[in-house]
């Protein structure tokens, strides 16, 4: 079942019909740090496999996340952004909340995402650095899409 979630002009929706391909790819490629170069096919099959929340303003794509979960125990919350004109209005804040108020996402064991400078914002929805960091392993290509 798709969520929605409504505030002012803005809305929140689960429903993948929300989700502006275009916008999201040319974020991701272009203007992120984390995702430099992704290619547009890559971004569609990740969509297409993860529980996207639209942040739309009048019908049009502000915003966007993706959580990847088995909805049962795991959760990596990925891809948060919110375009420029639309900073500042706790409009990341408010994407968070939704996140993590989403029905199908209650009852999970671990949570987890990766940040560069948004420590602040994800501490206040309980995300803490790694308790035990030797525990955790990764396996990592961070050129895999460069040409």
């Amino acid at each position: 079942m798709n969520e929605r979630w409504t505030r002012e002009s803005y809305i929140i929706s689960t429903d993948p019909a929300t989700v502006d391909l275009d916008v999201v790819h040319q974020y991701l490629s272009v203007e992120s740090y984390w995702a430099k170069n992704i290619p547009r096919e890559t971004v569609a099959r990740a969509v297409e496999n993860s529980l996207c929340f639209s942040l739309l303003d009048a019908g049009t794509q502000v915003g966007f996340a993706r959580v990847t979960s088995d909805m049962a125990t795991f959760a990596f919350v990925g891809d948060v952004f919110v375009l420029p004109p639309h900073r500042g209005r706790g409009l990341s804040k408010w994407l968070m909340a939704c996140i993590t108020a989403h029905p199908g996402l209650q009852g999970l064991r671990r949570w987890m995402l990766a940040t560069r400078d948004a420590h602040g914002l994800y501490a206040q929805f309980g995300f803490t650095p790694l308790a035990a960091p030797p525990r955790w392993l990764e396996k990592h290509n961070p050129d895999v899409y460069q040409s």
